[in-house]
């Protein structure tokens, strides 16, 4: 097929934490051994298959979406399909199990479907649409996850998701703690491995109302798609009344009712406020629209979700991204998919250190990927990786095994 080696899309993926197999060389040794070229490792998350687990309707679906994966390109320029090399079929065998719903339970027996993967910084981030469709047949309120933040999950389900399943929200819940607005407001940002700081201990609504400029963004964000918002305030016994009553004030005065929720003291009990608030938005209009139609050109649909979304002023491109995307604006089977933005969830921004809502910053994209099987566009932003590494203090350092009983300790 003359594929181009310079230009292969499709790496490999592995459910496994390595920095190390995000830039590979492959095919050293002889001809036997493949061709020598430049490869990559991502997250099974972050894969084409995961994101069209998400968004196949039925098995036709996925089976037809299969067959359209974009592996990469010939030396001419022309797209290499998976139905080229004449392996959807068996890749779809091998995901037929993996289209059913899986049906586990709380710890206080409610139902729940856990299907596909909710990382909305590096992939679509939802609940699978047949998982939901499933839920909305049995079930008279039916809860579903978008990955992360409104300016990323909640995004994608709203000009994504909801274009490929034809469902439409009675509401939108955004999770808030009083220790993640504070990490907005200025508190000393918590490093991963080391004990939180103090600070997040005492009392401090100043740094509350400031982190809740970040909140209304999001509540902002809700509200341009047309749907009623509910904040749940996620307490925890280090929450103050205080900082509590800050943030329903200032949520309530964005427009969102702001119950508090102690499901994590009291279960599902500590949560009935939190429910009727939820039902309450439930029963009232909305007016649910997409925030872009698909023949809006590509980059002006990056555009549009940078600044509406994130608060950017403009886009950058590398040459390399820029170059993709004129190539994929004048293809008529790509310049109408959807658009999967990729970027860091620590921020509104694509740099992870930035809180708050930043001003005068404008989004760098560094590459534009193809998923033509899943129906999408995927532009990177910022140095985000689809291969993340092992944190600073790394989980197995707990982890060992009792000689004695042969029982494997430390895993909680």
């Amino acid at each position: 097929m003359n594929i181009d080696p310079t230009r292969v899309e499709f790496g490999w993926i592995m459910d496994f934490c390595a920095q190390a197999l995000r830039n590979i060389i492959i095919g050293i040794g002889g001809k036997m051994d493949g061709f020598m070229m430049e490869s990559k490792f991502g997250i099974a998350v972050s894969s084409e298959l995961m994101a069209i687990l998400a968004v196949a309707t039925d098995l036709k679906d996925m089976r037809e979406r299969m067959g359209r994966i974009v592996i990469g390109y010939s030396k001419s320029g022309d797209p290499v399909t998976t139905g080229d090399l004449e392996v959807d079929g068996a890749m779809t065998a091998w995901m037929v199990e993996a289209l059913n719903p899986n049906l586990m339970q709380t710890v206080e027996g409610q139902p729940v479907f856990v299907h596909a993967g909710p990382f909305a910084n590096i992939a679509i981030g939802q609940s699978s649409i047949i998982a939901d469709r499933v839920g909305l047949k049995l079930s008279d309120y039916h809860v579903t996850e978008s990955g992360f933040g409104a300016d990323i999950g909640f995004e994608k389900f709203w000009n994504l998701k909801c274009r490929f399943s034809g469902l439409k929200p009675h509401c939108a819940v955004i999770v808030a703690t009083i220790r993640a607005l504070k990490c907005h407001g200025g508190a000393p940002v918590p490093r991963p491995g080391l004990p939180m700081p103090e600070e997040y201990k005492t009392e401090n609504v100043g740094w509350v109302e400031k982190g809740c400029e970040n909140l209304v963004h999001h509540i902002n964000t809700v509200k341009k798609a047309g749907i009623n918002p509910v904040v749940c305030i996620n307490s925890f016994y280090l929450d103050t009344k205080n900082e509590i009553a800050a943030v329903k004030r200032i949520a309530e005065a964005a427009g969102a009712k702001a119950p508090v929720s102690e499901h994590w003291l009291k279960g599902g009990d500590g949560a009935l406020e939190f429910a009727d608030a939820v039902v309450d938005a439930c029963n009232q209009p909305n007016n649910f629209k997409l925030l872009y139609e698909l023949d809006m050109p590509i980059g002006k649909r990056i555009e549009l979700i940078a600044k509406e979304v994130y608060g950017a002023d403009g886009v950058s491109y590398t040459p390399d991204a820029e170059a993709k995307l004129k190539r994929m604006e004048k293809d008529p089977d790509i310049s109408k998919l959807g658009m999967c933005m990729v970027k860091t969830h620590l921020s509104l921004s694509h740099d992870p250190n930035i809180k708050g809502v930043p001003k005068g910053w404008v989004l760098p994209v560094r590459d534009i990927l193809t998923y033509k099987g899943a129906g999408f566009v995927v532009p990177v932003a910022g140095a985000i990786s689809l291969m993340p590494g092992t944190s600073s203090n790394p989980a197995f350092r707990r982890i060992d095994v009792d000689v004695e009983t042969g029982k494997v300790k430390g895993l909680f």
